[in-house]
C-alpha cells in the first residue's frame, strides 16, 4: 500500500512505468529498505540535495525527506549527519540537524542517499534535461560505503539519483535521456517513488509500522517546505523559490504525509 502511495505519479514524469516493473520484479522492496534502516540505525549519513539549472541552487526534493528521516533515526535512539550543499545548511539551520562536510564514511554504520545526483557512465552526473551538473559531487560518500561494505539505501524518483544505477536497465528503457543521465552508482536497496520526498517518507513510514511507532507523527510538511523555501530552495521543475515541490502544489504534498500518518495509525492500532 504504502509503495504505491508513493508512487502516484502527480506530476506525470514517467516514474511510474519503472515502479510497476521494479516492483514486479522486487515486490518487498519497501520492506527490504525498512528492515535495513532498522538494522543499522546505530549511525547514519544521509546524503541529499539536487543542484538545478541554469543557477545551480538546490531544489526543495531531497532535504524534507532527509530531516524526516534525521529525526526517525533519532527518535529511534540513533545518531545521524546529514551530508549536503551549503545552501541546504544554511536552509536546515532553524531544525537544529547535525550537518557534516568531510564525513569519515568508515564510521556510519548505513548511508542513505535521497535525490543525490548520480554519476552517469560518462563520469558526469546530469538533470533530467540532460544538462551536466556544474556543482561538486556528493555521491563520492555512497560509492566509498559500498567499497566498505556499509549498507546503503537509495531515494531517487527520475534515474539521475545516485542509486538508481541498480534498474538502469529501466532507466534507459522508460525515462526520456535515460541511456545519457542513468546513474550507474548502485545501492543495496532502492526506493523508487514519484517524489523523492515522498520515498524518504515512505520509509519512515514502514519503519514506523515495523518498529512500533509513529515516527511521522510530529512532521509538518507545510512548515518544513515553506521554511526551505523561504530560506533559498527552489522547486526544481518551476526554478522558483515557492513552497511547493517537483512543481507539485504544496497542498498534495501534505496531503500524502496525512495519508502516510493515517496507514501507519490504523497499522498500529491508534
Amino acid at each position: 500500500m504504502i509503495a504505491h502511495l508513493i508512487n502516484t505519479d502527480v506530476g506525470n514524469r514517467g516514474i511510474l512505468d519503472v515502479y510497476l516493473r521494479y516492483r514486479g520484479e522486487n515486490p518487498n522492496f519497501l520492506h527490504n529498505s525498512s528492515k535495513i534502516l532498522l538494522d543499522n540505525y546505530s549511525k547514519v549519513l544521509i546524503i541529499t540535495g539536487f543542484p538545478v539549472p541554469p543557477a545551480w541552487k538546490p531544489e526543495t526534493d531531497g532535504p524534507p525527506g532527509a530531516l524526516a528521516l534525521y529525526r526517525a533515526v533519532e527518535r529511534m535512539g540513533g545518531k545521524a549527519d546529514i551530508l549536503t550543499y551549503p545552501e541546504v545548511e544554511s536552509a536546515l539551520a532553524p531544525f537544529g540537524s547535525s550537518l557534516v562536510r568531510k564525513p569519515d564514511v568508515s564510521s556510519y554504520s548505513l548511508v542513505v542517499t535521497i535525490e543525490t545526483p548520480g554519476m552517469a557512465p560518462d563520469g558526469n552526473r546530469y538533470s533530467m534535461r540532460g544538462i551536466k551538473v556544474e556543482r561538486e559531487a556528493l555521491d563520492w560518500a555512497v560509492i566509498e560505503a559500498t567499497n566498505l561494505g556499509i549498507p546503503t539505501i537509495g531515494i531517487g524518483d527520475g534515474g539521475n539519483e545516485a542509486g538508481m544505477g541498480k534498474i538502469r536497465e529501466l532507466i534507459e528503457r522508460f525515462i526520456p535521456n535515460g541511456e545519457k543521465i542513468g546513474s550507474v552508482v548502485e545501492t543495496d536497496e532502492l526506493i523508487v517513488s514519484a517524489v523523492s520526498n515522498w520515498g524518504a517518507y515512505g520509509l519512515v513510514a514502514q519503519a514506523a509500522i515495523e518498529y512500533g511507532q509513529n515516527l511521522l507523527e510530529d512532521w509538518s510538511e507545510s512548515k518544513i517546505v515553506s521554511t526551505l523555501s523561504e530560506r533559498g530552495l527552489i522547486d526544481g521543475v518551476t526554478g522558483k523559490a515557492e513552497a511547493s515541490v517537483d512543481g507539485i502544489p504544496l497542498k498534495v504534498h501534505v496531503a500524502m504525509v496525512e495519508l502516510l500518518k493515517a496507514l501507519i495509525n490504523a497499522e498500529l492500532g491508534d
